[in-house]
């Protein structure tokens, strides 16, 4: 029973998974600006007292701005419509919905192979989810299941997953940029913008995308070792 359920798990759920990982992760880097606007960012400027007024939680308007990879979304104030860049490889954000004493040149999208680089990082993810997905059901393919039954594929396949980038200096990149904006409008006091910075949702997408994801690697991994141990 232990055995039909280990089999069922990699044939059936990890490929599922994958696919679920890879909406993850697209999802993540093509919002705000090309969708999900103003539901998914990687960093998220809004209303708050929390620093002109620590220990507020008074409830303030004014205005917000949600960016990514590929641009950004903002308003001007809560009940203003959002209003969205064109998405572009090398986005310039909009941040004149700011006032002037806004720390908003902090606020800058990474540089434009940043988002090539995911890119590319995205087709590996689905030529590794196509290569594991063959490889896991070749014996239903009849004779066009034997390429996928050839140990060279099978390397290839794990080695692709090995090779999936990562989102973490994009984290620490909007991390950095949210700190630095932060530190700004404390040091003007009170005086200063009725706004905070931080990082947002679009990252627990990745997390979760590439935990889902880290299922298959590990799974070719053992394949691998066992191909090399024959």
């Amino acid at each position: 029973m232990l055995a039909d359920l280990s089999k069922a798990t990699t044939i059936y759920l990890t490929p599922i998974l994958m696919l679920t990982a890879l909406f993850l992760i697209l999802f993540a880097y093509l919002a705000p600006a090309a969708m999900l606007h103003g539901q998914v960012a990687l960093l998220a400027v809004t209303p708050s007292t929390v620093l002109t007024q620590p220990g507020s939680n008074q409830q303030v308007d004014g205005p917000t701005m949600f960016a990514g990879l590929l641009g950004s979304c903002s308003k001007p104030n809560n009940a203003a419509a959002l209003s969205c860049i064109s998405p572009s490889i090398a986005p310039t954000y909009n941040t004149s919905v700011f006032t002037s004493n806004t720390p908003s040149s902090v606020l800058s999208a990474p540089p434009a192979t940043t988002p090539v680089f995911l890119a590319v990082a995205l087709v590996f993810s689905f030529i590794f989810f196509v290569s594991y997905t063959a490889i896991s059901f070749r014996h239903l393919m009849g004779k066009a299941g034997e390429i996928w039954e050839k140990p060279m594929v099978q390397r290839i396949s794990a080695w692709i997953g090995i090779c999936l980038a990562s989102f973490l200096i994009i984290r620490m990149y909007f991390g950095k940029a949210a700190s630095d904006f932060n530190q700004s409008i404390q040091g003007q006091g009170t005086n200063g913008p009725q706004l905070i910075a931080d990082t947002s949702n679009a990252f627990i997408m990745v997390w979760v995308g590439y935990a889902f994801f880290a299922i298959p690697v590990v799974v070719s991994l053992a394949k691998l070792h066992v191909l090399a141990t024959k």
